[in-house]
């Protein structure tokens, strides 16, 4: 199953065309969304797209984007100017069937992946690198883990829905 684009997508997608640059990571990449408006950018070079499900990334290579799998960074070794992540945030739900809980659950308390991802994504960002991201009011203090992880965050827009607000960010390295 592959994660259909919803609101957060969406939400995302407009700062992805607002600055994404140089060379692109779509970390998550599920439909391609997000590596499609960013190769439509003319501030970007390169796309690579990334996803841990087999089906998404053949999906995404199908459209003429450049995608592999990989579990976070597992299988990325390369320093991007630009990377984005739309990451399963949401708290686990008892009783979810796995395919559904992998394209949404973030983990137990639903930051744990976007945990993993910031610890090891500064490895990863070319100097005055940004990373743009999308997460749930559902998922936590992630403010607080920006910080821990040595992070500048800049609120880009908050969206509120039925029962979460949603939340866009770009973050650079503290220097």
């Amino acid at each position: 199953m592959i994660y259909e684009p919803s609101d957060d997508s969406f939400l995302l997608a407009k700062y992805v065309k607002k600055y994404a640059r140089g060379k692109v990571l779509d970390m998550g990449t599920g439909s391609g969304i997000q590596a499609e408006v960013a190769m439509e950018n003319k501030n970007v070079k390169d796309v690579l797209a990334v996803d841990i499900n087999p089906e998404a990334v053949e999906f995404v290579n199908k459209k003429g984007i450049k995608a592999k799998i990989s579990n976070l960074f597992s299988n990325v070794e390369e320093k991007f100017d630009t990377i984005i992540f739309n990451p399963p945030y949401l708290p686990l739900e008892k009783g979810e069937d796995k395919e559904t809980s992998i394209n949404v659950c973030g983990g137990k308390i639903g930051n744990e992946l976007i945990k993993k991802f910031l610890k090891k994504a500064k490895k990863h960002l070319k100097k005055n690198g940004i990373i743009i991201i999308v997460f749930s009011s559902l998922s936590g203090n992630i403010q607080k883990l920006f910080e821990k992880y040595g992070f500048d965050a800049e609120l880009l827009e908050e969206k509120k829905l039925f029962f979460e607000k949603i939340f866009v960010y770009k973050l650079q390295q503290k220097i």
